[in-house]
């Protein structure tokens, strides 16, 4: 396999440290690494050689095959199209292209597919999402869903660094006995829940994290009617993100059935010993790319159709850098 050059946008942020990681782990072929960022005077270490990292501009892009792009959707807009025009190919992490029609949403495990479609852009999925259909497009594929009822618990670490430092500081000033500041999540985070990630759809109330779940489900699986309802919630987790998932499907389905099906896919662990106290849990998923199933069970609310599972998975690695890096290995 010959190497690539290789740019990774948004290099010195929490998803492009991840990157830059992974593409290290798994001996990605890079003949050539650009770190890109937004401010000039930086440096970051890669296989023990020190990269500056230049301001990034449509300049940037020359020569370059491809871009691993971690930054906000705004700055990706801009640039993204930019890298296109210049011959590289963009794997997008942000959500600026993702319903774009001829702009694949990819999840190598599920629809690699997809990858030949490309005109320049290829998405990268929300990071709820990805775990959520590393989990169903295998049962999808054999049961057919036309249903899903998700819950999300999402680690502080899906808001960034910052997410961090404010849950770890939370944590100090409680046991100080000092009171507990809050800027990066609307209210006190830590022995706290809040039920809204991203903003309000005023016409339904559903935040943007939510409506990405129906929407993102439905173009990865090629399933336009899917049927979902989803609720996403900010956890006291350092990282790792928890889904539980109701489904109901067009062919009957069975708890066993499913445990035999995840058990071969590609990805997945199954982790489902209630009896022994196994389960799926953040502890235990973070700084992995498995994504951990457990708690499968019969819906007792649906006769036959249905099916409760819980999926555990790191968001910053399957659910935001490791999918994209994969996304590059199937490209090349």
């Amino acid at each position: 396999m010959s190497g690539r050059i290789v740019a990774v946008l948004g290099a010195t942020g929490a998803v492009g440290a991840e990157i830059l990681k992974i593409l290290e782990e798994r001996n990605f072929p890079v003949s050539e690494l650009r770190l890109l960022g937004s401010r000039p005077g930086r440096s970051l270490k890669w296989k023990g050689k020190d990269y500056p990292v230049d301001v990034a501009s449509p300049d940037s892009f020359d020569g370059i095959d491809i871009v691993l792009s971690a930054v906000e959707g705004d700055i990706s807009r801009a640039l993204s199209p930019e890298a296109a025009k210049r011959g590289a190919v963009v794997i997008d992490n942000s959500s600026a292209f993702r319903m774009e029609a001829d702009v694949p949403l990819v999840i190598p495990e599920i629809n690699s597919e997809d990858i030949a479609l490309h005109k320049g852009i290829i998405a990268n999925p929300n990071c709820s999402t990805i775990i959520a259909l590393m989990a169903l497009a295998p049962l999808h594929r054999e049961f057919g869903i036309t249903r899903l009822i998700a819950s999300t618990y999402q680690a502080v670490s899906g808001a960034g660094a910052a997410g961090l430092s404010e849950l770890e500081g939370q944590v100090r000033s409680f046991a100080r006995g000092e009171s507990m500041q809050a800027s990066v999540f609307p209210y006190q985070i830590a022995f706290n829940l809040i039920p809204r990630i991203d903003s309000f759809n005023t016409d339904n109330f559903y935040t943007k994290e939510e409506l990405k779940m129906q929407n993102e489900s439905r173009k990865i699986l090629h399933a336009p009617n899917l049927m979902v309802s989803c609720t996403c919630v900010r956890v006291p987790v350092l990282r790792s993100h928890s889904e539980a998932l109701t489904i109901e499907t067009e062919r009957p389905v069975t708890p066993e059935a499913a445990r035999e099906i995840l058990s071969k896919a590609q990805g997945v662990r199954v982790v489902d010993e209630p009896l022994s106290e196994r389960y799926p849990m953040p502890i235990e998923t973070s700084d992995q790319d498995l994504v951990f199933v457990g708690r499968i069970r019969k819906d007792l609310s649906n006769n036959g159709n249905g099916l409760v599972l819980w999926a555990c998975g790191d968001q910053v690695r399957k659910g935001a850098a490791t999918n994209a890096v994969q996304i590059a290995e199937e490209l090349i």
